[in-house]
């Protein structure tokens, strides 16, 4: 049975969660690549977060620019162990989730699992079937990175399976 999610993550929610479950997710996330992750860690290094990320999701995307009418371009996952160096990181500033293709390493399990968050693996090479699932997108965050900026996007109905879950068990 795929499970709706409501996001942002809520405590009582990501503990329910188990690797291999389906879920649908619906609500707000962020988009972060290599050099927003680069940024965002520097800032809360610094202690100068720009985003309160406690309880958020980041979406390993960058979305291509909208078509005349749509939402939003092809927005796929990028490869999710780029970004494996900062995730600790993000997660202790209060990240619970995060999206995008691919295994984790050996830290990030951990730090998911320390953290009690949850990584969700969601359809590599279907950026133009994924962006049908989101229905608003913003960019809110270091702008002129382009398609790598920080987007704020809604989600509906977003597909995506459990592939860390907050006991640190992957699928």
């Amino acid at each position: 049975m795929i499970r709706s999610i409501q996001l942002p993550l809520k405590d009582d929610v990501i503990k329910t969660l188990r690797a291999g479950d389906e879920v649908l997710l619906n609500g707000p996330v962020y988009t972060a690549r290599d050099q927003a992750h680069f940024r965002l860690v520097g800032a809360y290094a610094k202690k100068k977060m720009p985003l309160d990320l406690r309880g958020q999701v980041i979406y390993y995307a960058g979305p291509t620019p909208a078509r005349p009418g749509k939402t939003v371009g092809s927005c796929g996952p990028t490869t999710s162990s780029r970004m494996d160096f900062f995730t600790p990181h993000l997660l202790k500033a209060g990240l619970k989730g995060m999206i995008g293709k691919g295994s984790r390493s050996e830290d990030v399990r951990r730090a998911i699992k320390r953290h009690k968050a949850v990584y969700f693996i969601t359809i590599a090479g279907a950026g133009a079937y994924l962006s049908k699932k989101i229905i608003d997108a913003k960019p809110v965050l270091y702008k002129d990175l382009g398609a790598e900026a920080v987007y704020k996007l809604k989600l509906r109905d977003f597909p995506a399976i459990v592939g860390i879950d907050p006991m640190g068990k992957e699928i």
